[in-house]
């Protein structure tokens, strides 16, 4: 089996119960999450040999972080433990027309200081076939955007395949910003996966008709972005995830890929996502479905299928992990959506 490296940080998760809003709250539910974490459990679920790569503090809440790692089979050997604290984020879950909303409290976290000596990337490179990070991480700090960019000149030295999701945060960074530290990073990735927004936002493609506010697509427009991604990067497949927003509670959810090189573009077959439990992690769940895909020898069309059917499981679970087995999606994928009691 394959062996899978992420990088990226993870957080503390408070969310808010029973779609309230912040100011009802008198608890929160708490759960560990964060883009690339939540690619390594996915993968650590479908059964391969994933570690992941962060910053946490030497203190209680920075072991809890790890331990929920731990609990999913996903290696924590290369974790660094350094820096003042974990990052947290605040989830007020939206319902119907009411928008989710994300408050971020992360300024000064231990992977937005950490540096590129804190890790031995000869050893967490070694024998590895796949390395997998976001756009969130180089937002974070212009310390952890050097350690990204380190890393994946790492990962080219040894040969590894390099996948980014591009998840632009306006919270975190500014369009500007993005495209200046991204397009830079664009040099050492094999697989780029994004949305309509982030080909917008962090390289600067917009795909022709399509408002992600209305969920409206235009297939068309994702084929002329994709072959000037190709051109400008020279990728060897590029994947968008493909949301129709009809409220925060309803969503139509499929996907696109183009190879690269023969040009070859596909669209998958689309899910009716209602009503919607928690869609924190259904692009990192889609992303690591993608990842599986290929590293399982499957075609680009099956592993784009396996992706999207994984990622709609992932709008059923509570948490950013997606929990779902290689069983449930292969099911899903296959047609059976119905939702039966298993007996």
């Amino acid at each position: 089996m394959a062996k899978v490296v992420t990088m990226g940080e993870i957080m503390l998760r408070l969310s808010t119960p029973n779609n309230e809003k912040f100011i009802q709250a008198d608890e929160f539910d708490v759960n560990y999450g964060g883009g690339e974490a939540n690619v390594a459990v996915s993968l650590a679920n479908y059964g391969y040999d994933v570690q992941f790569v962060t910053a946490v503090p030497l203190n209680p809440i920075g072991e809890c972080a790890v331990a929920a790692l731990r609990k999913y089979n996903v290696g924590t050997k290369f974790i660094a433990k350094s820096g003042e604290r974990l990052g947290i984020y605040y989830l007020e879950t939206g319902s119907a027309m009411r928008a989710s909303n994300v408050v971020y409290d992360r300024a000064h976290s231990s992977i937005s200081t950490a540096s590129a000596d804190e890790f031995d990337f000869d050893a967490i490179f070694s024998d590895c076939d796949w390395f997998h990070f976001t756009g969130i991480t180089p937002a974070v700090s212009d310390t952890a955007a050097a350690l990204t960019e380190a890393a994946c000149k790492a990962a080219k030295t040894h040969g590894v395949t390099v996948s980014v999701d591009l998840n632009f945060r306006k919270k975190l960074w500014s369009s500007e910003k993005a495209q200046k530290v991204m397009t830079n990073l664009m040099q050492y990735v094999d697989v780029c996966i994004g949305n309509e927004e982030d080909a917008e936002k962090v390289l600067g493609f917009k795909p022709g008709n399509t408002d992600v506010t209305t969920g409206e697509l235009e297939l068309g427009g994702y084929v002329d972005i994709f072959n000037q991604m190709a051109d400008k990067f020279g990728f060897k497949y590029i994947i968008s995830s493909l949301r129709e927003s009809r409220s925060a509670s309803d969503n139509g959810w499929s996907a696109c890929i183009m190879d690269g090189k023969t040009r070859e573009f596909y669209h998958s077959r689309k899910y009716h996502i209602t009503p919607i439990v928690d869609r924190v992690g259904g692009g990192d769940s889609f992303a690591a479905g993608l990842v599986c895909g290929l590293l399982d020898g499957r075609n680009m069309k099956e592993a784009l299928e396996f992706a999207v059917a994984a990622s709609a499981l992932k709008h059923t679970i509570p948490g950013d992990f997606n929990l779902v087995t290689r069983a449930d999606v292969e099911n899903l994928a296959g047609g059976d959506g119905s939702g039966r009691v298993q007996r």
